[in-house]
């Protein structure tokens, strides 16, 4: 069931700059660094509070904003651009959004305020299905989903734990509910009007080899977008080599024959804030 309507996925895919080409350029996007908890631990992944704001990788912010910093801080855009607010607000981290309550408090606040912006949020999917309601509650319309393999083997290379409904998993029974996860969630997110994208960071020697599998798997459950990221070598992964430009561009030409390819990702902070 449809439960956001066309004209909202309509507007994800023509005014999301991390969905659109054109939007990208033309179209704001403001993060809201409120969700400090990850519910699993990626082994190239770091959370890290780092001041220099230049500085882009996934994960980062200069700081935490409570409930009432990040709404205020919405509020103080939009007054200060009377004129032109577009842009769209995310939750991206620096945990992962669904895994905190602060993100619904946030989004919901907002949304009651400004029900016109678009808004979403990034995660790893591992309770898309569980919170799906309380993402439509709150106007969520577009969500960015990050998978990294579609076979358990790969994923435990991947993957260091995952925490669901109060346990820890490891290995390759961590990998298996993730991928599981991830691919209900999203077929109930697609059937209830959401625009989903999938991030995939591609690891040399790891899963370059789950590309294809990984692109027509993701269009067979509906995602409309999927965006190849280089691995940046931190965390368990520090000394691996990242992907050279011809092996991240051969990889994308290659799953462009299945589905649609984003190429502008900066690979943004929890915090960012672009307002062209």
């Amino acid at each position: 069931m449809n439960l956001l309507g066309t004209e909202q996925q309509i507007d994800v895919m023509t005014q999301h700059p991390c969905f659109n080409d054109f939007a990208h350029d033309h179209v704001g996007r403001v993060h809201l660094p409120v969700a400090p908890r990850c519910n699993i631990q990626c082994n190239f992944c770091e959370r890290n509070m780092c001041a220099t704001l230049a500085i882009q990788h996934p994960g980062w912010t200069a700081k935490l904003l409570s409930v009432t910093e990040a709404v205020n801080f919405i509020r103080s855009i939009i007054r200060s651009r009377k004129i032109d607010c577009s842009f769209v607000l995310g939750v991206a981290g620096p945990g992962d959004p669904l895994a905190n309550a602060q993100t619904f408090e946030t989004f919901g606040l907002i949304h009651k305020e400004y029900p016109y912006l678009i808004k979403c949020m990034s995660t790893n999917g591992l309770l898309l299905e569980d919170k799906l309601a309380e993402v439509v509650n709150v106007g969520v319309g577009a969500l960015t989903v990050t998978i990294n393999a579609v076979d358990s083997q790969v994923g435990k290379k991947i993957y260091f734990w995952v925490s669901y409904q109060g346990n820890i998993y490891r290995g390759e029974e961590a990998a298996s509910l993730l991928i599981a996860k991830q691919f209900s969630g999203i077929r109930k997110a697609v059937d209830a009007g959401l625009t989903i994208k999938v991030n995939t960071v591609l690891i040399p020697g790891i899963n370059d080899g789950q590309m294809l599998e990984i692109a027509r798997l993701i269009k067979e459950v509906g995602v409309k977008l999927m965006n190849i990221m280089p691995l940046i070598p931190m965390g368990k992964m520090r000394n691996w080599p990242a992907p050279t430009c011809d092996e991240l561009r051969m990889k994308r030409q290659e799953c462009e024959k299945i589905i649609p390819q984003f190429r502008r990702c900066e690979q943004c902070r929890a915090d960012i804030v672009y307002l062209p």
